[in-house]
C-alpha cells in the first residue's frame, strides 16, 4: 500500500465557518489551520479539543482570522503543544490581525478567552519558511518534508505541499489565479497528478463578470461619485489583507484622477502594517519586486493614505467628504461599527462592502438582496469607574493583594526554612551557638526582636543562630591557563529572543505598539463597560463589489482539470457549492471526490503500492548512469531478495537480462520547437493543430502524459511526409529535444 492518508475535518466543511482540519499521514497528525470567526464562540472549537492533545504539528495557510484565529486560545485552553509552521508574512501579519482582535473586543467587553500573552506565547513556537523551501520533519515526522508555495489570496498566503515516500498531499484553499497589483497568482496548475488535493468549494457557484481594470475603475468612480455629491465613504476591511490591494487601488486611482479628498486606513495596528509590509517586497509580485531592484520604488510609501489608531484622530480631521478603510469588515466590533451607526442615517454616505461578511454578521445581514431598512446594533464602550463603584474596585483589590502578598510570604518563609536547614555548618565560624554563648538571655532577646523586627519580610533565621543573618554562598568557577573559563553561548542573543523582546511590547519593527495601541494596553485605570442596543435606521448607500482575491468557480474547474489529482477533498462553501463542485469533479477531473462532514474521517490513502528497498552494491557497480538534465538516470534489472534483517533488496539477476528497446525521455513543447527549428532556418507554422515544417513534412502531438480522469496516456509525437532530406533533418533535429535511455 502507498502512504496512509486520512483527512478528519474540525470546522468549516458545507459551510463558511473557519477553517480547521486534521490530516494524518502515517500517523504524524497535521493540524492545517486553526481558525475563529469575528463572534469568537468557543463551541465551534469543540471538535478540535478533542484531538488538540494529540496534533503533531500546526500548517497555517493564511494570516487572518479564518484561518488562525483559535490558535492562541488552542494552545492556552485546549492542550495543542506542536511546532507550528507559516511563511513570514503569515507570522508577522497574523500576530497583527490577533493584537487588533484583542484591542477590538477589550474596548466593548470583558474579553478573557486569552491575552496579548497568550498571542505572543502561541506565535513564538512558529518556525518561518520561505516559498518552496523544503522543511524536512524529524523524529515521529521523519521521512516527511513540507513545503509552502504560493496561493495569491493574501501576503504570505500559501499551498501546503506535503511529500512522504514520493507522494504529495496538496492543501490549497483560498486561491487566486490572477495577478494583482501586490501578489502573484497561485502556482496549483504547476503540479500535476498528486496522490491528494484537499480544496475549498468557496467560490464555485460565482463567475466574475469584470476583467480588473473594469472593475478598478467601476470601483473608482463609485467612490469619486458618492464624495462629489458630499458625502463619506466607509470600507469595512480586514486588518493585513485584502486591505492592501484596496490602499494601492486608491493609491493609483487618486493620482491617476488628482483628486484630493482624504483617505483614512483606521486600525489599531495601522502604522505597524504598513511598516511590515514596505519589507516584504520579496513576497510580492514580479512587478513590484523589479520595479525595487531597478528604481527603488516601494509602493507602500504612500501619498495620500494617512493612518489612524483610533477614533478620535478621524473625529478631530478637517470637515468634509472622506474615504475611511476600517477594521473589522465583519462589523462585528472594531471601528467599523462605530462608523457604519454614526454614518448610516445619512443618504449622502456609502458603505461599500468589498468582501462576502462573515456568516451571521452584521456585513452578512446588509449585503442581503434587498438590504434591510432597519437593523438592531449594540452599541458598547469602556468608561472609568467613579463613586461607590470605584471605591469598592479598590477595597477590592487591596484585599486582592493582601492575600497575594500574605501567600507569597508563606511561601517564601517554607524555602528559606528548607534551604536554610540544609546548608547549616556545624563548624561554620559564622553560625553561632545558642548553648555555648555568654551573652545573657535578656540581651539576646532585645537584640532578636529588633532584628526581626526589621528582616521580616521574606527571612527567617536559622534556629542555631543567635540573631538574624544573612545566608552566604560561594560561586565556584572553572579556571584553566588563560582564566576563567566562559561559555560563548551566554554572551549571543538568540532570534527567539530577540522577537520575544520585540513581541512582548507589541511587535512592530521599532519593538513597540502603535502610539495609540500601547496606551490602551498600558491604561490600568479602573473601567468597566456600558452597552446599550439601538436601531439604526439604514438611509445611506449600500454596495458590494467583488475584492475578495479568489478564483471563481470557472476558472477552479478549469485549475483542477489541469492538476487532475488521483484523489479530491473539498471543505470549506456552501452545502450547494460544495454539492456542486463534487459533481462537476467526478465528471471531469477524477473518479474518487471527496466532501466529508465534520469529525468524519475519509481514508484518502494512495491506491499505489510502495515499498522501501536496499540497493545491493553488488547489483549498483553493473548500472551505467546517463546524464538527464540535473540528474543522472538507467536501467536496473533485478530480482527481489532480503537482507539479513529482513528488508527488501534488489539482487543482480541469476539469468541475463532481457534488451531494451530505446526510449526517448522529455516532455516537448510544440511551440518550443516551433522556435528551434526556425532558428535553423526551417520555414515552420501551426496549421490544424499541427507543426508545418517545410514543404512536406508534418509533426504531430497525440496522447498526454497528463490526462484526465485517472488514465496514465502515453504522449506520443507523430512525423509524417515522404522519406526524403527534410524528413530526416527534422526528425534528427526532433531527437536532439529528447534523451536517449
Amino acid at each position: 500500500m502507498g502512504t496512509s492518508v486520512q483527512v478528519t475535518p474540525l470546522c468549516g466543511v458545507y459551510n463558511e465557518n473557519p477553517l480547521s482540519y486534521l490530516v494524518s499521514i502515517d500517523s504524524f497528525n497535521f493540524l492545517i489551520d486553526c481558525g475563529w470567526n469575528d463572534h469568537f464562540d468557543p463551541t465551534l472549537l469543540h471538535p478540535l479539543s478533542k484531538v488538540a492533545s494529540t496534533i503533531d504539528a500546526v500548517l497555517v495557510s493564511h494570516p487572518d482570522t479564518l484561518h488562525l484565529g483559535a490558535l492562541p486560545y488552542a494552545m492556552k485552553q485546549l492542550g495543542l503543544n506542536a511546532p507550528v509552521y507559516a511563511t513570514e508574512p503569515v507570522y508577522r501579519l497574523g500576530l497583527l490581525t490577533m493584537y487588533e482582535q484583542f484591542l477590538s473586543r477589550k474596548q466593548i467587553s470583558e474579553f478573557d478567552l486569552f491575552t496579548l500573552d497568550d498571542i505572543d506565547s502561541a506565535f513564538q513556537v512558529m518556525t518561518r519558511l520561505t516559498y518552496s523551501q523544503n522543511h524536512h520533519l524529524t523524529g515521529k515526522g521523519e521521512g516527511i518534508v513540507i513545503a509552502p508555495h504560493v496561493a495569491g489570496h493574501l501576503l504570505g498566503g500559501t499551498i501546503w505541499k506535503i511529500t512522504k515516500d514520493g507522494e504529495d498531499v496538496i492543501y490549497a484553499v483560498d486561491l487566486n489565479h490572477r495577478k494583482e497589483r501586490h501578489l502573484n497568482g497561485t502556482v496549483l496548475a504547476s503540479f500535476v497528478r498528486p496522490a491528494v488535493l484537499i480544496t475549498d468549494a468557496y467560490n464555485a457557484l460565482n463567475n466574475q463578470p469584470y476583467r480588473r481594470g473594469e472593475k478598478e475603475n467601476e470601483f473608482g468612480e463609485t467612490i469619486k461619485k458618492t464624495l462629489g455629491a458630499g458625502g463619506n465613504v466607509l470600507l469595512p476591511v480586514d486588518t493585513v489583507g485584502r486591505v492592501l490591494e484596496l490602499i494601492l487601488t486608491l493609491e493609483q486611482y487618486w493620482t491617476d484622477k488628482s483628486l484630493n479628498y482624504p483617505i483614512f486606513f483606521l486600525t489599531y495596528v495601522a502604522s505597524s502594517t504598513i511598516d511590515y509590509v514596505k519589507s516584504f517586497l520579496e513576497w510580492m509580485s514580479d512587478s513590484i519586486a523589479k520595479s525595487f531592484e531597478q528604481n527603488r520604488e516601494n509602493p507602500f510609501l504612500l501619498k495620500h493614505v494617512r493612518f489612524c489608531i483610533s477614533k478620535s484622530e478621524l473625529d478631530n480631521a478637517p470637515d468634509g467628504p472622506k474615504v475611511v478603510l476600517a477594521s473589522m469588515a465583519s462589523l462585528e466590533v472594531g471601528f467599523s461599527h462605530d462608523i457604519f451607526v454614526e454614518w448610516a442615517t445619512d443618504a449622502k454616505n456609502l458603505v461599500l462592502f468589498t468582501e462576502r461578511g462573515q456568516f451571521a454578521s452584521l456585513a452578512r445581514i446588509l449585503q442581503a438582496d434587498p438590504p434591510p431598512k432597519a437593523v438592531k446594533v449594540t452599541m458598547s464602550r469602556r468608561v472609568p469607574l467613579i463613586g461607590d463603584e470605584l471605591i469598592a474596585y479598590e477595597e477590592e483589590q487591596n484585599r486582592i493583594k493582601k492575600e497575594e502578598a500574605l501567600k507569597a510570604t508563606l511561601i517564601k518563609e517554607e524555602e528559606s526554612k528548607a534551604s536554610q536547614s540544609a546548608d547549616i555548618n556545624a563548624s561554620d565560624p559564622m553560625v553561632i551557638d545558642v548553648s555555648k554563648t555568654l551573652a545573657s538571655p535578656d540581651v539576646a532577646g532585645q537584640h532578636s526582636a529588633g532584628y526581626r523586627d526589621i528582616l521580616i519580610d521574606g527571612f527567617v533565621p536559622p534556629s542555631t543562630s543567635v540573631a538574624p543573618m544573612f545566608p552566604f554562598y560561594e560561586n565556584t568557577f572553572e579556571w584553566d591557563d588563560f582564566g576563567e573559563v566562559i561559555d560563548p553561548d551566554d554572551y549571543v542573543i538568540k532570534d527567539e529572543d530577540m522577537d520575544q523582546t520585540g513581541m512582548h511590547v507589541g511587535g512592530n519593527l521599532d519593538g513597540k505598539f502603535d502610539e495609540g495601541s500601547a496606551s490602551l494596553i498600558l491604561d490600568t485605570k479602573p473601567s468597566k463597560v456600558v452597552s446599550n442596543e439601538l436601531t439604526v435606521h439604514v438611509k445611506c448607500s449600500l454596495i458590494y463589489m467583488d475584492f475578495e482575491g479568489r478564483s471563481d468557480g470557472r476558472s477552479i474547474k478549469s485549475i483542477l482539470s489541469q492538476v487532475a489529482p488521483l484523489k479530491l477533498v473539498l471543505v470549506h462553501g456552501s452545502a450547494e457549492a460544495t454539492e456542486h463542485l463534487k459533481q462537476h469533479c467526478l465528471k471531469h477531473v477524477c473518479p474518487h471526490v471527496y466532501a466529508p462532514h465534520i469529525e468524519e474521517t475519509i481514508d484518502v490513502t494512495s491506491d499505489l503500492c510502495a515499498y522501501k528497498v536496499q540497493l545491493s552494491e553488488k547489483l549498483m557497480s553493473n548500472v551505467l548512469f546517463k546524464k538527464l538534465g540535473d540528474y543522472e538516470i538507467a536501467w536496473v534489472d533485478a530480482e527481489v531478495g532480503k537482507t539479513d534483517s529482513g528488508m527488501l533488496s534488489l539482487l543482480p539477476c541469476s539469468n541475463a537480462a532481457p534488451l531494451h528497446k530505446s526510449v526517448l525521455v522529455g516532455d516537448l513543447k510544440m511551440a518550443d520547437f516551433k522556435q528551434f527549428l526556425a532558428s535553423k532556418g526551417v520555414q515552420v507554422e501551426f496549421a490544424g493543430g499541427a507543426l508545418r515544417c517545410g514543404e512536406y513534412v508534418t509533426i504531430r502531438k497525440v496522447g498526454d502524459a497528463s490526462q484526465k480522469g485517472g488514465g496514465s496516456g502515453l504522449q506520443q509525437i507523430l512525423i509524417e511526409g515522404p522519406l526524403c532530406e527534410d524528413y530526416y533533418k527534422i526528425r534528427d533535429y526532433l531527437y536532439s529535444q529528447f534523451f536517449l535511455l
